[in-house]
């Protein structure tokens, strides 16, 4: 749309001066849309914002019907592609601490606070003061020389691919500033990871992207190469995600460049698809033990894995195999089935892996049944928008929460839903370089590095008002939730708890017994089949 609006500007300009030599009354008329073309010109240029710049004049329509929105919301409702609701309230947040705007509320509660499902948490008659710069966690067990000592909140895994080249760099951009980390999602390192200098998380895929031989194997030497770069401060081993678990990646033809071939080391203008599992390792002792080999040739920084949580047994038998080894993953990553992707097949979005509350319930009862908890961190992601969102996880096990969605929000992302087909209107997550020039990247690192601040200032805030000094201090206890008009439950009475070694013994929870008498650390495979 910016070339075209170029294109009609030359035009008119032409047909101004043909008409001023030829047929003057029919100037008068081209005068009138001069003052839409001036508008345009000015939106073309300015760099705030992405929608105007990518469509000069006609975007404003967009800002001005969102103008009103206030007035409207309660009368219409918003809805994604599936006709599930869009929450607006925590995309607003998004918007208003990402350009740091108004963030207060006239009229108190906009919540029915008696209906079931509303949560809060109880504040204290004796609040505490938290420094928003105390909230970091030291990530890395004891087989771990380089700990990391990461903020409570940073950015989930997106690749340079699925994202355009701007996105990555304002991200990257918004880490460096805001001193949080970036994951790299499986794509490889790329240049526009490594401009900025910002903190990196590298995630290794099932396609070994920046790592791999030409036929496709895991590579060593091109892994340490890479993993010992300073920016690089933690490697994650993704399993699977939660928008499409044991499937894979997914590149569309039309997003691989031949930058993208290049870095990828794939062939350009085919679909890009990532094996559904790793040729590395294939049983949980393999598993552990490449985590060991990869925190080797990393020079010891802290190497852990991303999974959804399917299969119970197959967690319960990685956990068996950690006994067995020795051996610990210094954080292990929690997505959830709702989490978001560019691009996955409608199926598996939506009826396939653990939603991330019960996912992460689990992987923190089974590192405390096994008494290998104080070894783990784990890292918590599947739609966190708000600082409650960060709350609520960290309380019912968490370290650390990680966002994608909110981190898109903050750079301009308005939830087009065109993140698979190359046309995403803002620049975001597409490789058109037309529309990639609206995202102006000194504009929206700034976004990306004040809605991070502004998000722990109020967890800062939260946990302040709670009585609570630290983030460790949160439990389950902590988050209220309504079952109905007359109940009220706290996560603790809501799913069972564990306090430490329940797994070990020979009396293991009724609850985890089958799954447990399921597993083995030799195998995935369920051990009446072995």
């Amino acid at each position: 749309m910016r070339k075209f609006f170029v294109y009609f500007c030359l035009v008119y300009l032409l047909s101004c001066f043909l008409a001023y030599f030829l047929w003057p009354p029919y100037l008068w008329s081209l005068l009138v849309v001069a003052p839409i073309l001036l508008m345009g010109a000015y939106d073309y240029v300015q760099e705030r914002h992405a929608i105007r710049r990518n469509f000069p004049f006609l975007g404003r329509f967009r800002y001005w019907f969102e103008s009103i929105r206030p007035e409207i919301h309660q009368y219409f409702v918003e809805t994604n592609s599936e006709g599930r609701p869009i929450n607006r309230e925590e995309r607003s947040i998004v918007y208003q601490r990402a350009k740091n705007v108004l963030d207060t509320l006239p009229f108190g509660t906009q919540k029915d606070v008696y209906v079931g499902g509303y949560e809060w948490i109880n504040h204290s008659l004796m609040p505490t003061h938290v420094e928003e710069s105390s909230l970091r966690v030291l990530v890395g067990g004891s087989a771990c020389t380089q700990p990391y000592n990461a903020s409570i909140l940073n950015i989930s895994a997106m690749s340079y691919g699925s994202l355009s080249a701007n996105a990555v760099r304002a991200l990257n951009g918004g880490a460096k500033d805001g001193g949080f980390a970036h994951n790299t999602g499986e794509g490889a390192i790329t240049p526009y990871h490594l401009e900025s200098g910002g903190d990196l998380i590298w995630q290794i895929g099932t396609g070994y992207f920046g790592c791999r031989t030409h036929d496709g194997v895991f590579c060593d030497s091109m892994f340490a190469e890479n993993a010992k770069r300073p920016e690089v401060k933690m490697i994650e081993i993704k399993i699977s995600q939660g928008a499409k678990p044991s499937h894979g990646g997914i590149l569309p033809a039309q997003k691989v460049t031949p930058e993208i071939a290049e870095i990828r080391g794939v062939p350009q203008g085919v679909d890009v698809l990532s094996p559904p599992t790793h040729a590395a390792f294939s049983t949980p002792i393999e598993l552990l033990e490449f985590v060991a080999r990869l925190r080797d040739l990393s020079g010891g920084k802290p190497v852990g894995f991303k999974l959804c949580v399917g299969k119970r047994r197959e967690f319960l038998a990685i956990c068996k195999a950690m006994r067995h080894t020795g051996i610990t993953p210094d954080f292990i990553s929690v997505d959830g089935g709702e989490g978001g992707t560019g691009a996955a097949p409608l199926e598996f979005s939506n009826y396939i892996g653990a939603p991330g509350i019960e996912g992460l319930i689990f992987v923190h009862n089974a590192l405390v049944g096994f008494s290998l908890r104080d070894e783990v961190k784990i890292i918590n992601m599947g739609g966190v928008i708000a600082g409650f969102g960060v709350v609520k996880r960290l309380a019912l096990g968490a370290d650390i929460v990680c966002s994608a969605r909110a981190m898109m929000l903050a750079i301009g992302c308005i939830q087009a839903l065109k993140c698979n087909t190359n046309a995403c209107p803002t620049g975001v997550a597409t490789q058109d370089p037309d529309l990639v020039a609206g995202l102006v990247v000194s504009d929206k690192r700034k976004r990306v590095g004040m809605y991070h601040k502004l998000t722990v200032g109020s967890v800062a805030e939260m946990i302040g008002a709670m009585g609570v000094r630290e983030t460790a201090e949160l439990r389950p206890w902590h988050i209220m939730r309504r079952i109905d008009r007359t109940q009220i439950k706290h996560y603790g009475e809501l799913y069972e708890y564990f306090h430490g070694g329940e797994l070990v013994g020979e009396d293991p929870p009724l609850s985890y017994a089958r799954a447990l008498h399921a597993a083995s650390a030799e195998t995935f495979r369920h051990v009446s089949d072995m």
